[in-house]
């Protein structure tokens, strides 16, 4: 699940996200792990990622979500990851920690089963490798 503006990627900062959109990258994480099924989504609005959230409990084995700048604040998003039964693991592609100081909180951190921030996209094959060691 990816959250506010990250349906920019490719265009956005690419200094900071890199260049490459992360529909094609999608291609490059499937192929990287072909037992594994799996769906994306993102939105730049919290309630769909909140139906995001609860949709996959039951669903699916975990998530792999990039909250985006909701990280930093939205309770709903905390409230939804902490109501299913499935771990979820938070992923950001620059190093929130080495940004601007309000992008150090996470108030979403306490109820994921663990954070992956500074690797680009290679976060998020870094998470799949964290959910399936949870299996």
């Amino acid at each position: 699940l990816n959250g506010p503006n990250l349906n920019l990627q490719g265009r956005r900062d690419t200094g900071v996200y890199g260049s490459q959109t992360f529909e094609s990258y999608f291609e490059t994480l499937k192929a990287h792990y072909p037992s594994v099924e799996f769906d994306y989504f993102q939105s730049n609005h919290e309630g769909e990622l909140i139906d995001a959230v609860q949709q996959a409990d039951g669903r699916y084995d975990g998530v792999v979500l990039n909250a985006g700048a909701y990280t930093h604040y939205s309770i709903a998003i905390r409230d939804a990851i902490a109501a299913i039964r499935i771990p979820v693991v938070e992923v950001h592609l620059s190093n929130v920690h080495a940004r601007e100081e309000f992008r150090h909180k996470s108030v979403i951190a306490p109820v994921c089963a663990g954070g992956i921030f500074g690797f680009g996209k290679q976060g998020y094959l870094l998470a799949v490798d964290a959910l399936e060691a949870m299996q």
